[in-house]
């Protein structure tokens, strides 16, 4: 009986002191910040019977800047205990596709935009250094607005990629 009392205890001082860190680390800016992203769905890959399962998670976001685009993210995500409190590394698997759901206004900034793209969505995929990532091209002799998503981390990112293009009218 003593030595169950003795482990709930253990048990709640670490979860205290995981909430504590996780706390610490928002204030100070280094947990990734919420962006705009709708949740679609998603399917289990692998189960875990007492925490959530990993899973591949189809989210949707609309162009900041590209008024009339949305663009689908389907994108691989850790579960277990680590995926639960946020401290699991996701893998760099993703898939994108983008398309006009409406009409699509491209302002000038875009049509001249930078050669190592614009960023339009990024979701951290770590604690603190991994994230996946977005970016836009515009291709001016095509009309062609082109999205690619990508895997970055502060030393080493990932060659793993998906890029969908949306035609301008």
């Amino acid at each position: 009986m003593h030595s169950l009392d003795f482990l709930k205890n253990r048990r709640r001082k670490r979860t205290r002191l995981i909430r504590a860190l996780l706390l610490v680390l928002l204030a100070c800016g280094l947990f990734p910040a919420p962006v705009a992203s709708e949740v679609i769905g998603s399917v289990d890959t692998v189960f875990h019977m007492f925490s959530r399962d990993d899973d591949i998670v189809v989210e949707a976001f609309d162009d900041p800047d590209v008024a009339g685009v949305t663009c689908y993210l389907s994108r691989a995500r850790k579960g277990g205990v680590k995926g639960m409190i946020g401290v699991a590394e996701d893998p760099s698997d993703a898939s994108l596709m983008c398309l006009a759901t409406g009409d699509i206004e491209v302002p000038d900034r875009v049509r001249s935009g930078k050669a190592d793209g614009d960023k339009v969505f990024r979701k951290g995929t770590s604690l603190v250094f991994k994230s996946m990532q977005v970016v836009r091209f515009y291709d001016q002799k095509r009309d062609v607005l082109v999205y690619m998503v990508y895997s970055d981390r502060v030393v080493e990112g990932s060659p793993k990629n998906s890029i969908t293009c949306v035609k301008v009218q």
